[in-house]
């Protein structure tokens, strides 16, 4: 039945859509002579592909003042200049260039179609006058090309995103954009199983190799799903459009243990294109955490305890991803890929625990010891149909996206005691398998009306089964291990969200508007089956999520922005598992089965400003939340056997959060050799409300800042350096020391530029940790975790048939400034 409504749906918004229209470049505000505009179009000569980034020049026969621009992603420009006699190039790097000369302009003129051929002499003797700008702006996003960021090389998405302006990557791996851990994660525009079951895990295992930008989107437009109230980051996988074979591979090693490679290789025909992106890493992964806890129960037996533990993590990830895309006519494509992903994880820890008694003294000593081994499989397949009508910006995509992931876990726990007599205790037994099935159905389309205003219309089903089989045995008295009954549990999950959209952009002079409205429907089944437990949970809701994206541009260089969203937060399937895990004897996490979905409302200003050498871009934003999720620790009353009070972390609904915050980020290339970029967040976080007659009330400032150098030295090596320091924060029970961390690199071109050799090194002061310490009416504990030690890592890339993604630069034109229409 939901699907004939799509269908439906389908059918009805396929005569009605939303037009892309041409960017005019505005003046600088200073008095001028009547100006013309001159347009036209750029293509690669002999497959006819729009040349994004040629450089147009007009030179006067009379004057020395130039004229210029640059073409947009359809190899359109356009450009204001003054009556008279121009000579006209067109110049893009390794392509011949094109020249019209003695061309009278005293009126507005189109040039039409203009052709470039590559210069296959240009191709091994090129000089790079500068680099792409790092940062693009559009109406509703900011996009970060981190393709030539040194400290990532070799290295993982988790340490691609960590190098991203506004957004942060704590010691375990939990990613925020501002500050806010509710950030929604996407790959190419959707959900992925390259992300998989584990959102922070994956993204560790997924080679940086493989990301070409990331978009950074704090006020998305209607287009995108509602989820995620921090906003949205997507990151945009390599696919090379040139003609022909091609590709780049790339070798790691590391210390500690890291070996891999990955490889993005591309076949395009005339009409069909083969694509690839395979990764491989075997990695290890030392860290350690400290706590010292002081529990103020009288039923503890020992008041005082002291934990030191060392882990070991190991992982070997595999991630193939393998599509074609089939081109019907030049406006008419399929588009069906495969992604496939295998994780194998080993996790060793050791802790040691000392407890005291009243009087400080040394009373029990145990060791734990837990080896856990677990198994993950993804399958994902993807088609997609796209087709471009004859009017320009006249376009419906279909998606159609199936995964299967599937995780099973087995882990063996040892207990001894070492003091004051060494004896072993009973071991335990953990045993997980986990399923998940989901189905993705989305259709957008697009329609100009006239030439500066379009509306577009959208449909989406996102459909999601997990089903846990979890499974905790004890050993007895015999050495065999006894099903635990109360313990062992299944959870089913179910999960469906149906959406449609609609968006209305304009343009009028300098100001263009974006103003759409999303309406999501969810309904959530939730069974869980224990020995105890066998309860059915539902919950149905609709929700309506207005956005407004307007953008004013001074000049086609500076430009102001004001962006209003409303987001949502749901739950995610662990939150609200009533079952309590125990992988720790002392701290159980324990979800909540009643918890709601949170609703955010958010309000973004942005500025952005370009220079010559200087680009900078601010902005203050502010969000209100209701239904706040926050995890609280409390006393369950319950000991361990031998006398240590076991809390528990668990989930719930606060009233209120109000944050408020400002950022800015600057890049500046005082010379050809050398840039450096800047970039600083500060917000404020109220949180109102009590649970349980407690009051978990916070108010609270933090800030984090990031610097990165990157200078030519002699013999044409790269080094860059960057620098991070993240504030410390707090909620109502736990404050967190601020932590800081520097990586460096240096690279080096080889094999006529073919090749690139890079050495760097991640937390070179190995200082990359969570200090912390949490009070609460039952207990006192000071900690300090650190997920991965210091690593060096040594890379190569090798590229064939590919060119390094370098242009010219020309006044400062080195990107997009945005101003187009989003989503």
């Amino acid at each position: 039945m939901r699907l004939s409504i799509l269908f439906i749906c389908l059918f009805f918004i396929h005569s009605i859509g939303l037009s892309q229209e041409r960017k005019r470049p505005e003046g600088d505000g200073r008095p001028q002579r009547e100006t013309f505009e001159i347009i036209g179009v750029v293509y690669e000569k002999n497959e006819k592909i729009p040349l994004e980034f040629t450089t147009v020049i007009l030179k006067p026969l009379r004057g020395q003042k130039v004229f210029g621009g640059m073409t947009d992603d359809k190899g359109k420009f356009l450009i204001e200049a003054p009556r008279g006699r121009y000579n006209i190039s067109f110049e893009f790097l390794s392509f011949k260039t094109v020249s019209l000369e003695n061309i009278e302009i005293n009126e507005n003129i189109d040039l039409g179609e203009i052709f470039l051929e590559e210069d296959s002499e240009a191709l091994d003797e090129v000089e790079v006058i500068a680099e792409k700008s790092t940062m693009e702006v559009r109406l509703d996003k900011k996009i970060y090309n981190v393709g030539k960021d040194m400290t990532v090389k070799g290295g993982t998405a988790s340490d691609v995103l960590d190098n991203v302006p506004s957004v942060t990557v704590d010691a375990e791996g939990v990613v925020s954009l501002r500050g806010n851990e509710n950030v929604r994660i996407l790959i190419d525009g959707k959900p992925s199983g390259l992300i998989g079951l584990n959102d922070t895990e994956a993204l560790r295992q997924f080679p940086a190799d493989a990301i070409a930008k990331v978009e950074v989107i704090t006020s998305p437009s209607a287009r995108y799903d509602a989820e995620g109230t921090a906003g949205i980051l997507n990151i945009i996988l390599r696919r090379d459009k040139a003609t022909g074979f091609n590709g780049v591979g790339t070798i790691n090693l590391g210390e500690p243990k890291y070996y891999g490679g990955s490889a993005s290789l591309n076949y395009r025909l005339e009409k069909v294109n083969f694509f690839t992106n395979i990764g491989y890493s075997d990695r290890e992964a030392p860290g350690n955490a400290s706590y010292e806890t002081v529990y103020f129960s009288p039923n503890a037996t020992y008041p005082f305890t002291d934990q030191k533990i060392d882990y070991i993590r190991s992982r070997k990830n595999l991630n193939a991803n393998i599509g074609l895309e089939y081109y019907f006519t030049k406006n008419t494509s399929l588009t069906g890929s495969f992604l496939y992903r295998d994780s194998k994880r080993g996790n060793s820890s050791e802790n040691f625990t000392d407890a005291y008694n009243d009087f400080d003294d040394l009373a029990n000593t145990t060791f734990r010891n837990e080896n856990e081994e677990s198994d993950g499989n993804v399958f994902q397949y993807d088609l997609n149909f796209m087709h471009k009508f004859k009017n320009e910006g006249h376009q419906i995509d279909l998606d159609l996206q199936y995964q299967d992931n599937s995780q099973t876990l087995n882990s063996l726990i040892t207990n001894e005691e070492l003091f004051p007599a060494q004896k072993d205790l009973p071991s335990q037994k953990i045993y997980s398998d986990e399923i998940q099935k989901r189905f993705l159905l989305q259709s957008d389309y697009v329609l100009p009306i006239g030439e500066n205003q379009q509306v577009e219309l959208g449909v989406r089903i996102n459909a999601e089964d997990r089903d846990t089989d979890y499974r905790f045995y004890d050993e007895d008295e015999n050495g065999d291990f006894i099903v635990n009954d109360s313990l062992t549990n299944f959870f089913e999950y179910e999960e469906l969200i149906s959406a449609f959209y609609g968006q209305y952009g304009n343009k009028f002079g300098k100001f263009s508007a974006l103003l759409g409205l999303r309406v999501e429907g969810t309904n959530i089944d939730i069974r869980s089956t224990g020995k105890n437990i066998d309860s059915v949970n539902t919950k149905n809701y609709v929700n309506f999520f207005p956005t407004v994206n307007l953008v004013y541009e001074f000049t086609e260089s500076e430009n102001l922005t004001l962006g209003y969203n409303s987001r949502i937060r749901r739950p995610r399937s662990w939150f609200i598992n009533p079952f309590p895990s125990q992988s720790s004897q002392t701290n159980i996490f324990q979800g909540n089965p009643d918890l709601d979905p949170s609703i955010s409302h958010g309000m973004d200003l942005g500025y952005f400003k370009r220079w010559q050498k200087v680009t900078f871009n601010t902005s203050v934003y502010f969000s209100h939340a209701t239904d706040v999720f926050q995890f609280i620790r409390q006393d369950t009353g319950q000991t361990t056997e031998d006398g240590i009070p076991i809390i528990r972390i668990t989930p719930i609904n606060l009233s209120t959060e109000d944050r408020f915050g400002t950022e800015f980020s600057a890049n500046y290339t005082p010379k050809k050799n050398w840039r450096f970029n800047l970039s600083f967040n500060f917000y404020n976080s109220t949180i109102d409300g009590e649970y349980d007659g407690v009051d978990f009330g916070s108010n609270f400032n933090s800030w984090f800042t990031r610097a990165s150098s990157k200078i030519m030295l002699p013999a044409e090596i790269d080094w860059q350096t960057t620098l991070m320091f993240r504030g410390p924060r707090q909620n109502s029970q736990t404050k967190t020391d601020g932590m800081f961390m520097a990586n460096m690199a240096f690279s080096k071109d080889i094999l006529k530029g073919n090749g690139t050799l890079v050495f760097n090194v991640d937390d070179m002061f190995n200082s990359r940790k969570r200090v912390s310490n949490t009070l609460t009416n039952s207990f006192e504990q000071k900690s300090e975790f650190q997920w991965r030690q210091r690593q060096f890592r040594l890379s190569f890339t090798y590229r064939f048939n590919q060119k390094k993604q370098r242009q010219r630069q020309r006044g400062g034109m080195d990107g997009d400034e945005g101003g187009e229409f989003g989503g």
